[in-house]
Formats: C-alpha cells, structure tokens, sequence
C-alpha cells in the first residue's frame, strides 16, 4: 500500500451552480464549497464563468501588441507622479512589500470610466488609451466589464456564505475603483537574475479575478509553508482574496501569500502575459470588520476603521507606487 500522499490541490468550482442552479440545494453546496475554499486557500478557481475564450485571446493579443511597441513610445503613456494608477508602468518600478529588488515586469492599469463630474473623481483619474494601438480601449475596457460582473457574481456567493445579503456588496462596488492591469513578464536571458518574475506579496483590493495566465509560474503559499503550484486550465479564472476583504471578514478568510516563479529551464526563455482584475470597493466605502465575522474565539483584529482610498494610499506607498 502506498503511503504517498498527493499533493493539496486549490478548489475549481463551476459557477454556474450559482447563478443557473439545479435545484436551492446545488446553489447552497456551491456556496458552502466556494466559503470553505477560500477559508482554507484564500483562492479558487471559478469555470463556465461565461467569459468567451475568444474575447480573453483577442484581449491578449491586442495587449502584446502594445507591449511590443519600443520603449520610447510605451514611456509616453508613463504618468509621472501618478503612482502608476493609470497607463503605463515600465521594468524596475513596483516592488513587492519588504523585497530587495523590484518585479521583472511591466504592466498597463485600466480604471473605471466615470463621469468627470463624479464625487470620486479625484481619486479616479481618467483613463489613458495607447493611439498605436487602436484597438486597446474596446477590448481592455470590454474585459474589464466582463470581470467586473463577474467578480460581483463571486462577492455574492461570499456575502451568503458569512451570513450577509446576497447584494451586500453591489451598492459598496458599482464605483470601485477597480483595476485591469494586463502585465508583460519578459524572457529571462541570463542565469543571474536576483528576483523572482514577481515577489511573494498579497493584493491589496477586496478580491482579484486572473483571466488566462499564459505560462505555469503562479505558486500560493499554503497554511503549512508550503508553496503549492497553481497553473489553472484554460478554461479558468483564478480568484482570490485580497487584504481588504481579509480586514473586512477578520481574517475569516485569508489573503494568502503568492508569487511568480521563474519557471525551468527553457520555458523562463519565453515571455510571460497576464491580466489580473483587482476589484476594489468604492473609495468612501468604510473597511469596519463585520460583526458576523467577530466571535470569541477570532475577536476583531481591527477596532479602527479605515476607508477604501486610504487604505489603498497606504499600501501603495509601501510597493513603491505612491
């Protein structure tokens, strides 16, 4: 008999159970697996979320393609000061908290468009939009939508998982101030590289929605210090928990710890995109922790509230954002 044990695996659940349920049972065990995932990884992946492949490759396509244009035409769109909240982001700028050196990466943000005369525009600057590549502004803002509601769809199977109102959170994120962040991991030539792709962090937003990672290299750190691979399928959008809803539900569940490792041998030779959607909650929303998730055995962690934008200003400042 073998005493081999195989190794922990992260959830994928088909959402559809949620929003097109056989029968209230299905939906619940859906629920109940959702919350019990994340309680234990702080991650899942989610299937059938009704994203068309097609419209992820065609969003991946049309972000190589700004990628690939030369350095001095991508530095136009770099917002000196901004705190790379909107446009471009070059190599060597964002550092993950407490690491030696900065990510081997570069990285494009596209916010929510708002009405310019809105209460949040201060904290939500325009949208910049790449003219060399036409393309960019339909499709970029197009995948942002489609995760957006997803992640909306993900935020409601937690809100009934820790007792709140399936719509608990729709009123506190319809002006999020959500990011899609399509990233450029270049080749690694040399064998002498100091850093990983991206250090061992975790997001700073309510929940992130991953859409199409094109390469294995993502690794979640697991309850026993181990680092576990999570390489979805294709057909997968990995979501995870970010510190503000770690804050929000006192650790109820977690905001694990993850990177992206170089991987062996001649795959780290090949370039690595990815499109992260950090979902964020409106920026006056009051991150205080949730009195369902208080009991004696986790008392609140947090007695002082902090709203969204200032907490978002703080972590920023500590990645070398801001």
């Amino acid at each position: 008999m073998s005493t081999h044990t195989a190794s922990p695996r992260i959830p994928t659940l088909d959402i559809r159970r949620f929003t097109h349920p056989a029968s209230p049972e299905d939906r619940q065990a859906f629920v109940d697996e959702l919350g019990a995932a994340y309680r234990e990884w702080g991650f899942a992946g989610i299937r059938n979320h009704g994203i068309p492949q097609a419209q992820i490759d065609r969003a991946y396509a049309t972000f190589q393609a700004f990628f690939a244009l030369p350095e001095e035409t991508k530095r136009q769109y770099h917002v000196a000061g901004g705190g790379g909240a909107r446009g471009y982001t070059p190599f060597g700028v964002e550092t993950a908290k407490g690491a030696k050196y900065s990510d081997l990466k570069e990285f494009w943000h596209i916010g929510r468009e708002i009405p310019r005369d809105s209460k949040y525009a201060a904290d939500m600057p325009e949208n910049l939009w790449p003219a060399e590549v036409p393309a960019f502004r339909e499709v970029g803002y197009g995948l942002y939508q489609s995760l957006d509601a997803l992640g909306s769809q993900v935020l409601s199977a937690l809100a009934l998982h820790i007792g709140l109102p399936v719509d608990y959170f729709a009123d506190k994120t319809d002006n999020g101030n959500s990011i899609l962040r399509p990233i450029h991991y270049p080749p690694i030539t040399t064998d002498d590289i100091p850093n990983v792709r991206a250090g061992a962090h975790e997001d700073i937003n309510l929940i992130t929605l991953l859409v199409g990672a094109s390469a294995e290299g993502l690794e979640v750190l697991s309850r026993k210090g181990e680092w576990v691979p999570f390489t979805a399928d294709a057909d997968t959008i990995v979501v995870n928990i970010g510190d503000m809803l770690q804050r929000l539900t006192n650790h109820v569940y977690p905001s694990t710890t993850h990177r992206v490792v170089n991987p062996p041998g001649e795959k780290a030779r090949q370039p690595r995109y990815s499109t992260p959607f950090f979902l964020h909650p409106n920026p006056d929303f009051l991150i205080d922790v949730l009195p369902s998730c208080v009991t004696p055995d986790n008392p609140s962690r947090y007695p002082e509230p902090i709203t969204a934008q200032g907490y978002l200003e703080e972590r920023l400042r500590e990645i070398k954002l801001k």
